[in-house]
């Protein structure tokens, strides 16, 4: 309780002169409890899921520490009655002033000449409310009491006694920064104010008076209240109980789902944001990827990310910005941070050059080696596997992510080409020209993030349009169509946030603009992105690389794409049935390589648990008009006769090559004058080079500096030495078919 300030000892006349300033002096207009619900602002602010749930709730204020308000039903009956023991004995009896005790105050101040306490909790309530009738330094003046009662009267005349309980107890200060009983309860006890048991009640009311008093002042007046209110209390326990009260509060947040998408948009104490998320989506992704983490932790594996998306309408239902247990960066939003992206943008390159007709899903591509001269020196490819399949079909190629044929296809597309067709597709960070990137963009050395990404597999699910995402109930809507995720959205503000990178086709790091186009626009021919998927979803023709028993097999259609970046930085895996697409990325946001870990067994896993837990989509896509089946066969038979899907016009029955028995014998690997550097870093055996000979005649034999090595029937194996080198094709009569020269620079690794 707070000292009325008054000189010497107060006359008898001072009641009449208390009185009569009581009636008349002026008091501001009293607002309604409505009001002072209305304006009441948590110090969280808070990110709501697409069905109205709390997802996320971040503190923006750091003056103190406010909770959502609480109702007077949902308050610890305990606490009613110590708070009234302690404060307000007859509060149900009086107006706003409880007169007794007023005249037991003014009476103490006749005979000590200080006046002390008195105040009900009307008046501390009207104290709340009003900044100009708080006591300073503890004590308040003759005018400013009477104010604060004249107040407490008005407040009495239109609001109930509940309404004022509720108030109070939503506003008062407790301890240090804890304002409110939502926020007390939690910050001292770790509980609902609904939860508080008749000793943490006591402690609360003891509080209130002297809310910085240590634990063994705390815990005698609570004892005395105790006896007030004729509680059963055991002073004891009140004593051990009140040494918690010492210890800093500590408020975990009810739910923390989405904590980049929160630290992107929160910013003002009490707002309210709806996302188009899914909490449950939003849960079980950061739940799949953190198992998968687990389990990769000791591979050198500490971080990922994931998306879900719906493909009707663009919304994102998942979104997981960091989920690994053992990260050391965990505030980093890897579902915006750029990263190399290997073999994933393959799709897009093969869509290019089939909708150009340079190519089909039957044409036949070469993998074996290739040297081509760069401004930056030798580029020599090599696949995944660091073998060579060499004459594969355009379906088993990108099926089973190839690097040769993707390379030879670049060449046939044009490396500007293929560029301008990503930043169709949403890659904003592709700004340097072709030149720049060079044919290593058909293995993915360009940055990208997984939200680009999952877009642009979007498109492909969606037959070739592009539209942006929405993450925001009030972002503009797509119209793909019938929208397939639940659509239960309230109004939320743009995305201000400084720093991340756009939502495809949506707003920059400029701040607030206008989408460019919100309604879906074509970016691929629709059947050029069939037959994509078509060998995406390919799951014998996959298996050429990676075996039938691979984390891509789901239980219901979809079509899927891994990618491992350069030194296993990162590993990806995107992919989508007709409702649905899910994107997941593994690696270490310091950039460290991962330990032998690949995208199937990176990404993958926690890709499959994500898909396969979404509604079922049972349909396969259907083909659109311009795509047409038929079956053809290879010669010579490379690969079985197979029926495959054509663009209208390009179909045929029967891809030919050249006769090989006319094409003169050649030496295709290594090729002349060809420099081939060694890595230090990297184990011998993992540097080989493969000797490869076309059209070689039976029984040639390939000779390496004068030593006969193998027969040139099939590719040899050999681990190179420094220095310079000649090979040599010999028939069978020894005599020299070919001959190349090529050096071999730097030491091997150990």
């Amino acid at each position: 309780m707070e000292n009325w300030m008054c000189a010497g000892r107060c006359p008898p006349c001072l009641a009449f002169i208390f009185l009569l300033a009581l009636l008349s002096a002026p008091c501001n207009a009293t607002p309604s409890f409505e009001q002072i619900k209305t304006a009441y602002r948590p110090s969280e602010a808070y990110l709501l899921d697409r069905h109205a749930q709390v997802i996320h709730s971040l503190r923006v204020d750091k003056q103190g520490r406010r909770l959502v308000w609480t109702p007077l039903q949902e308050v610890s009956p305990a606490l009613l009655k110590a708070l009234l023991a302690a404060e307000d004995r007859r509060f149900y009896a009086h107006h706003g002033v409880d007169w007794l005790a007023l005249a037991g105050a003014v009476w103490q101040a006749i005979r000590g000449g200080t006046l002390r306490g008195g105040s009900t909790l009307t008046m501390q309530l009207a104290a709340q409310l009003d900044p100009s009738l708080q006591a300073h330094h503890g004590r308040r003046g003759w005018m400013q009491k009477w104010r604060q009662m004249r107040a407490a009267m008005d407040i009495e005349q239109s609001w109930s006694k509940a309404q004022i309980l509720e108030a109070y107890l939503n506003q008062v200060g407790f301890r240090g920064e804890l304002q409110g009983i939502a926020a007390t309860a939690q910050g001292l006890f770790g509980k609902q104010p609904s939860g508080l048991t008749e000793a943490e009640a006591l402690l609360l009311a003891a509080i209130l008076p002297a809310p910085n008093a240590n634990a063994a002042s705390i815990s005698r007046r609570a004892c005395v209240i105790g006896k007030i209110a004729g509680f059963d209390v055991d002073c004891a326990v009140l004593q051990r109980l009140a040494l918690t009260v010492e210890q800093p509060p500590h408020i975990v947040a009810d739910v923390a789902l989405a904590p980049h998408v929160a630290a992107q948009r929160l910013r003002r104490p009490g707002e309210t944001l709806t996302t188009t998320l899914d909490a449950t989506l939003q849960r079980r992704a950061g739940d799949a990827l953190r198992r998968q983490l687990q389990d990769l932790a000791g591979r050198n594996v500490r971080d990922g990310a994931a998306l879900v998306l719906d493909n009707a309408g663009g919304d994102i239902l998942a979104y997981v910005g960091s989920a690994g247990p053992a990260s050391r960066a965990g505030r980093v939003d890897g579902v915006r941070a750029r990263r190399q992206a290997g073999s994933t943008l393959k799709p897009f390159l093969y869509g290019l050059a089939l909708e150009k007709r340079y190519l089909t899903a039957a044409s036949v591509l070469d993998d074996s080696p290739l040297s081509l001269d760069t401004a930056a020196g030798l580029y020599v490819p090599q696949n995944y596997d660091r073998d060579f399949k060499g004459l594969v079909s355009v379906r088993t190629a990108l099926a089973g992510s190839l690097n040769i044929p993707a390379v030879r296809t670049v060449l046939m597309v044009g490396v500007e080409n293929f560029r301008q067709r990503l930043l169709q597709l949403g890659y904003a960070g592709l700004q340097r020209d072709g030149d720049y990137y060079g044919q290593a963009l058909a293995l993915g050395s360009a940055e990208v993030s997984l939200l680009e990404q999952a877009n642009a597999y979007r498109s492909l699910a969606n037959g070739g349009l592009y539209s942006p995402l929405r993450l925001y109930a009030d972002d503009p809507p797509n119209d793909h169509g019938a929208r397939t995720a639940p659509d239960h959205e309230t109004a939320a503000r743009h995305d201000r946030s400084p720093h991340p990178d756009p939502l495809p086709g949506g707003e920059g790091v400029q701040g607030r603009r206008a989408f460019h186009d919100s309604t879906p626009h074509r970016v691929m021919d629709a059947g050029a992105a069939f037959i994509i998927a078509d060998i995406l979803s390919d799951r014998t023709s996959r298996a050429v690389t990676f075996g039938f028993d691979n984390p891509l097999t789901t239980r219901h259609w979809s079509a899927v794409k891994t990618g491992t970046s350069k030194d296993m930085r990162d590993n990806w895996c995107i992919g989508y049935n007709p409702r649905y697409t899910v994107a997941v990325w593994v690696g270490n946001f310091e950039g460290d390589s991962m330990h032998d870990v690949s995208g199937v067994s990176g990404a993958a896993p926690a890709w499959l648990e994500i898909i396969d837990n979404l509604p079922a989509a049972d349909a396969v896509p259907p083909a659109p008009p311009g795509v047409i089946q038929q079956t053809v066969s290879l010669q010579p038979a490379i690969e079985p006769p197979r029926r495959e899907w054509f663009l209208a016009g390009s179909e045929t029955s029967l891809v030919q090559l050249g006769d090989a028995r006319h094409a003169p014998p050649r030496i295709q690997s290594p090729s002349e004058g060809s420099v081939i550097a060694l890595d230090p870093d990297i184990p011998p055996q993992n540097q080989a080079v493969f000797m490869i000979a076309h059209s070689a005649p039976a029984g040639s034999v390939f000779m390496l500096d004068g030593v006969r090595l193998a027969t040139a029937a099939k590719p040899y194996k050999w681990q190179p030495a420094p220095g310079k080198h000649r090979l040599a094709l010999l028939g069978t009569a020894g005599q020299e078919l070919d001959g190349v020269v090529f050096w071999v620079k730097g030491t091997p690794g150990h």
